[in-house]
C-alpha cells in the first residue's frame, strides 16, 4: 500500500513564494511518475506539473517560469515550489503517484493567495 501526505499549504501573498511538499510512503516501483494537481472552488481538477524517475519534467502552461517541481532533499518526496503566485493559483493542491499497477492520491493541501 502506497500513501501520500501533502503539507506546506497556507496563505501566501501575491508575488510571494510557497513550497508544498508531498511525502510518499510504502512499497513503490522502481519506475513511476509523481505529479501535482490542483482544484479550485467550482472548477475541475487540473494538472500542474510532473516528474518521472528518469527526471523528465512537465509543466502546465500557467506554471512555466513560476512553479518548480523537484524531489526535495528527502527520499520519496516531491515538492512544488511556487513563486510569484496570484489569486488564480488559489486551490487545493494534491499529489499523485503513478506506477504500472496503480495510481495513488493524497488528500491535498489548501493554498490561498491573497493580500
Amino acid at each position: 500500500q502506497v500513501t501520500l501526505e501533502e503539507s506546506g499549504g497556507g496563505l501566501v501573498q501575491p508575488g510571494g513564494s510557497l513550497r508544498v511538499l508531498c511525502t510518499v510512503s510504502g512499497n513503490v516501483d522502481s519506475t513511476y511518475v509523481r505529479a501535482w494537481y490542483r482544484q479550485a472552488p467550482g472548477k475541475q481538477r487540473e494538472f500542474v506539473a510532473s516528474i518521472s524517475t528518469g527526471n523528465s519534467i512537465t509543466y502546465a502552461n500557467f506554471g512555466k517560469g513560476r512553479f518548480t517541481i523537484s524531489r526535495g532533499n528527502v527520499k520519496n518526496r516531491v515538492d512544488l515550489q511556487m513563486t510569484n503566485p496570484n489569486p488564480d493559483d488559489t486551490a487545493v493542491y494534491s499529489c499523485r503517484h503513478s506506477e504500472s499497477r496503480a495510481q495513488y492520491w493524497g488528500q491535498g493541501t489548501q493554498v490561498t493567495v491573497s493580500s
